[in-house]
């Protein structure tokens, strides 16, 4: 009988990684397949054309990110997850820049990463560019161009720090996800960060004000009660 479920690409020469996860995601209603380096990796990516992989930045033959770039670069916008031993923000910005979908700091927590799989894979446009590789992003009156570091609305360039900007960004490519305060504190902050929360409210209530975004009616950004905040206006990627 064909195996219908999606199929995720694990990629990890941590053994007890491999050997724990890969029942778990199996559990989760994933077919996976592991293998232990780099060059290994790219080679089931174009045999199997996995649903998603995820891969360990630091393997042998081939680190995650050099298997990330070719992928790109031979037009393979398959998703794709980074795991990563350093929690600084230049790391994020890194990996989101090389193409990768979303990163986790190792260790992580299991449920985290099959939470982050199913987002990535829900957000997914077949054979398209991923949000996350795109350097304009749009939605409704406000654009962001990545590259230059500049947000607009209705044209219009918004005064913005550069933390208040890192927070848009990272909401957009994550639109519809409930995105917990920790996780920004950890994505745009790194190691870093502050020991509260506060911080990114204080970030938030700056890009509301910008925005002219309506807490109890947004447009944009809405509260999770007790998670944290989601970007819901739909979001295009050039």
């Amino acid at each position: 009988m064909t195996d219908t479920r999606p199929l995720i690409l694990l990629a990890d020469d941590d053994p007890s990684i491999a050997d724990s996860l890969a029942p778990f995601l199996d559990r989760a209603g994933f077919h996976v397949l592991t293998v232990s380096d780099g060059v290994s990796a790219l080679e089931k990516i174009h045999s199997h054309r996995p649903a998603l992989v995820i891969l360990d930045v630091l393997m042998p033959r081939m680190d995650g990110r050099e298997v990330l770039r070719r992928m790109r670069r031979e037009n393979l916008w398959i998703p794709t997850i980074l795991l990563t031993q350093v929690g600084e923000s230049s790391e994020r910005a890194l990996a989101l820049e090389e193409g990768a979908d979303d990163y986790l700091n190792k260790p992580f927590d299991p449920h985290e990463l099959l939470a982050r799989a199913k987002a990535v894979l829900r957000r997914a446009r077949p054979g398209e560019r991923s949000l996350s590789t795109s350097w304009t992003l749009s939605a409704l009156d406000l654009t962001l161009d990545r590259k230059a570091r500049r947000a607009s609305l209705s044209g219009v360039t918004l005064e913005l720090t550069p933390k208040a900007l890192a927070v848009l960004e990272y909401l957009m490519i994550h639109p519809d996800e409930a995105v917990r305060r920790e996780r920004l504190l950890e994505a745009v902050w790194g190691w870093e960060y502050p020991t509260g929360t506060r911080t990114v409210d204080t970030r938030m209530a700056e890009l509301r004000r910008a925005l002219s975004d309506d807490p109890d009616q947004p447009r944009y950004i809405e509260t999770v009660p007790a998670e944290g905040y989601r970007f819901i206006a739909d979001v295009k990627g050039e």
